[in-house]
């Protein structure tokens, strides 16, 4: 398949354009699936550590011929696990449950404000990352000012953020913030987990024009944005599609899908939303 060019990031590695989430894999076979994926070309794997199938990704990687240099493995650290010890207990089990003896995209998966340790998580990372035992680190649900705390902390920036970005949430100023920090972002529930907003009449005529999908069209949308899609399939036809992604929109259609915007589908507001 065609290779889609990948990000830098500001550690001096590089991310790929479209990588595949694995939530809510936990009901089917996330091995069987990481390796189709695998095999069909993708090289950026996202799972966390609250998503309970951290061991059936890493049998899909110990399953495919693909080298593991080649793979991204992005996994998370959950809030029951913040602050220095926790942080180290999250990894320690991460790499037991995946079989791997590094972690290539480290997150911390909530700031959980109220809990006041993501900078101690945050400090017990970049010591992991010097390590050796994990490659780049960024966060994910971080705001600005949760990342300029982080910033004014410690002097290092996230590589990356994963956040809740869509048509319906488009996340204008977050993305604003990332460039002008060197920050690559990176979309979670990228389609909006299908639903309402893939039945947009406007994104059927986008499509039609492309002979694409809708659900392409807005991943197509996503990378025109600068931004790192993660769309979570568990059929084999969807993660195909899902990287065909070789055609272009125009500016208008671009700004056609920008104009559907209503704000966050989840109601997690991460000043205030709390994953343990």
């Amino acid at each position: 398949m065609t290779r889609l060019p990948a990000h830098q990031l500001n550690d001096g590695t590089t991310l790929p354009a479209v990588g595949l989430g694995t939530f809510p894999h936990m009901a089917v076979d996330s091995a069987a699936l990481t390796e189709h994926a695998l095999g069909l070309g993708y090289r950026l794997l996202d799972t966390a550590l609250s998503y309970g199938n951290e061991a059936a990704v890493g049998r899909g990687i110990a399953a495919s011929p693909v080298p593991r240099e080649e793979i991204v493995l992005t996994t998370k650290i959950p809030g029951r696990h913040h602050g220095h010890d926790g942080a180290w207990e999250s990894v320690r089990t991460s790499l037991t449950n995946l079989g791997l003896e590094r972690i290539d995209l480290l997150l911390i998966h909530w700031p959980l404000p109220r809990l006041g340790l993501y900078v101690e998580t945050w400090r017990a990372m970049i010591g992991m990352r010097e390590e050796g035992l994990v490659r780049s680190i960024g966060v994910s649900n971080f705001t600005p000012a949760h990342i300029r705390h982080l910033q004014e902390e410690t002097g290092v920036s996230p590589a990356i953020n994963q956040i809740e970005m869509h048509p319906y949430f488009p996340q204008r100023e977050q993305r604003a913030f990332h460039e002008a920090h060197g920050i690559v972002t990176e979309s979670w529930s990228p389609l909006g987990r299908g639903g309402a907003l893939l039945q947009e009449p406007v994104l059927a005529e986008i499509a039609r024009a492309h002979g694409a999908g809708a659900g392409q069209v807005v991943l197509r949308w996503h990378l025109q944005h600068g931004a790192v899609p993660i769309p979570a399939s568990g059929n084999p036809e969807r993660q195909r599609a899902n990287r065909e992604l070789e055609f272009e929109l125009s500016a208008e259609e671009i700004a056609a899908i920008d104009a559907l915007e209503q704000g966050r589908i989840w109601g997690q507001d991460p000043d205030e939303y709390e994953e343990f």
